[in-house]
């Protein structure tokens, strides 16, 4: 195996946490036990069939200096916003949303029963890009690629590029990210190239995976964070594997959070909540 195939260096199950309305989710990225893997600041996996752990949803809040991302595998999401965005996100589509200077939206499960399932992540922006005007790249599952391989693998294909050149309908110009989706038949082996200084981790929804040259394989619901490396080569395991692979440019610039604010310094911290109070967003 070549030398510049990425291993894994930590892992990780999360935490049980609630967020929003009393959502019950585990927290891979984002707890005392992983703070952040940079440019990530958090990762929130949700998965339930019971009502009562997803109905309070996300009611209005606040967002400044990162991104979020919403991706979810079942069950359907209507967000709003001040600005009067509005629209529903369903199983396979994307939405990605540049908070930049200030946003207030909710996120609302649009469902009173049946399963939920998904993932939020929070990408961290430059400090260059903090205060530009918020975005949305909001995407259905029509328009989100879905590549498939004549072995019978499959790659929802969020942002990036796999290897035969399908590329994600994301496009972020700060930290350059790979985000897939990859269902692998049983003992099926999936490389994909990412840059060398990337931070990566991948994070296994269903079945065992292999990782690189690893004894022991990952198992479901388990993050794997990435040592250095041009290469990520994974093998599922007897019954199949799904997982995310994400990767993408750290910033090495200083972190201030403040609850729904990520600056660089107290002071921009200080400011948001002031600027918020006072309506600016």
């Amino acid at each position: 195996m070549a030398t510049n195939t990425r291993e894994i260096t930590r892992t990780t199950a999360g935490v049980p946490a609630t967020d929003g309305d009393g959502v019950r989710m585990t927290r891979i990225i984002g707890s005392h036990e992983l703070d952040m893997l940079d440019p990530f600041l958090l990762l929130d996996c949700f998965e339930s069939d019971q009502p009562q752990d997803y109905i309070g949803g996300f009611p209005s809040h606040p967002h400044r200096g990162f991104e979020t991302v919403t991706y979810l595998l079942a069950g359907r999401m209507r967000h709003k916003d001040n600005a009067g965005n509005e629209g529903v996100i369903e199983p396979g589509g994307v939405q990605w949303m540049t908070a930049g200077r200030g946003i207030v939206h909710s996120e609302m499960p649009e469902q009173e029963d049946g399963l939920l399932r998904g993932f939020q992540l929070w990408v961290n922006l430059p400090a260059r890009a903090k205060m530009t005007a918020p975005a949305y790249q909001e995407f259905p599952p029509s328009r989100t690629p879905l590549e498939r391989r004549p072995d019978g693998t499959e790659i929802r294909v969020i942002a990036g590029r796999t290897e035969t050149g399908t590329e994600g309908a994301v496009k972020n110009p700060f930290v350059h990210p790979t985000y897939l989706d990859v269902s692998l038949p049983a003992s099926t082996a999936f490389e994909q190239a990412v840059g060398h200084d990337d931070t990566a981790f991948v994070f296994v929804i269903e079945g065992e995976l292999t990782v690189g040259e690893s004894a022991s394989p990952l198992g479901r619901r388990t993050l794997g964070i990435m040592g250095p490396g041009e290469r990520i080569s994974v093998t599922a395991g007897s019954s199949g594997a799904r997982f995310l692979l994400i990767a993408a440019q750290p910033l090495r610039e200083p972190v201030a959070r403040g609850g729904p604010f990520v600056m660089n310094t107290q002071q921009e911290i200080l400011q948001a909540f002031d600027d918020y109070r006072r309506n600016r967003f």
